[in-house]
């Protein structure tokens, strides 16, 4: 399919006429059914009942400057509900991009297996990848920890200002993705708080620590109706100590390979590894 980009490259976004025209869905090859994704886009704006839906700021930016939408394109929209909105584009402007909403869309489901990636922070980029592909791969939220090893230091401002970024990027993966619940990202607390505040030995969540030395695989886990706590050291380990720590409160050490990962590697490794096993990577 080859859109009109002429009209669509040549739009001057300043001026609210002429509007440019929808894309020609007329073409097909031949013997072939042409088919083309719709772009998703997430809004905190409620969706239910609505008919008529306004983006501005980042959004309207990316719809406007960076796709180049035209009038008469389809978008999907989700605020994080479990729910998806389909609608097409009405007016683009540089600043914002009017949506009139058609209708709810069967979003990807979610794992029946939730898992909660308790991930010791670490340095930019690498918390970055970890956040993004465990959102990817169905993680049902983050629980960031200072360990002994851990070298960033967060507090006030910085702090908010770096929840405010790993909340992007995990949204951004979920547009990218087809999620349509967005993982939660919880206010990072320190390793012996972590213990203490999910220490119920009551509780049908298997709580698992991933250790390089341990003797136990992953596979080897007996996997419960309940939920998932999977903690992940910092780039330089987790101290001997805060290994007996965890093992006193019932945390059980497990390994995934005879190799040693990075430390944003090994938490969405091991996060297929349980949706293969008990998640929604079984065959259906």
């Amino acid at each position: 399919m080859i859109p009109d980009s002429q009209q669509c490259r040549d739009h001057d976004y300043s001026q609210p006429d002429p509007q440019p025209t929808s894309r020609d869905s007329s073409y097909q090859a031949p013997g072939k059914v042409q088919l083309m994704r719709s772009s998703r886009i997430y809004t905190d704006q409620v969706l239910d009942g609505i008919d008529r839906v306004g983006l501005r700021d980042n959004a309207a930016h990316y719809l406007s400057r960076v796709l180049r939408v035209c009038v008469g394109d389809g978008v999907i929209l989700f605020n994080g509900n479990g729910r998806d909105y389909s609608g097409n584009i009405t007016d683009v402007q540089r600043q914002q991009v009017n949506i009139d909403l058609t209708g709810d869309v069967n979003p990807v489901k979610e794992s029946p297996l939730r898992i909660t990636l308790v991930q010791a922070i670490c340095r930019g980029e690498r918390m970055d990848y970890s956040l993004q592909k465990a959102t990817e791969l169905g993680v049902h939220a983050v629980q960031p920890v200072f360990t002994h090893r851990v070298g960033v230091k967060l507090a006030g401002k910085r702090l908010a200002s770096r929840m405010d970024h790993w909340r992007a990027v995990v949204i951004s993966s979920c547009e990218q993705s087809g999620r349509a619940m967005v993982p939660g990202i919880w206010s990072p607390m320190s390793f012996e708080q972590w213990l203490s505040c999910n220490g119920d030995t009551e509780s049908r969540t298997l709580r698992i620590l991933l250790d390089p030395l341990a003797r136990m695989g992953l596979t080897e886990c007996i996997i419960p109706d309940g939920d998932v706590c999977m903690l992940v050291g910092p780039e330089g380990g987790m101290s001997p100590d805060e290994i007996d720590q965890a093992r006193s409160a019932g945390v059980t050490a497990v390994s995934i390979g005879p190799r040693i990962m990075r430390t944003e590697t090994a938490g969405p490794a091991a996060i297929a590894v349980l949706q293969a096993l008990a998640g929604d990577f079984r065959s259906r």
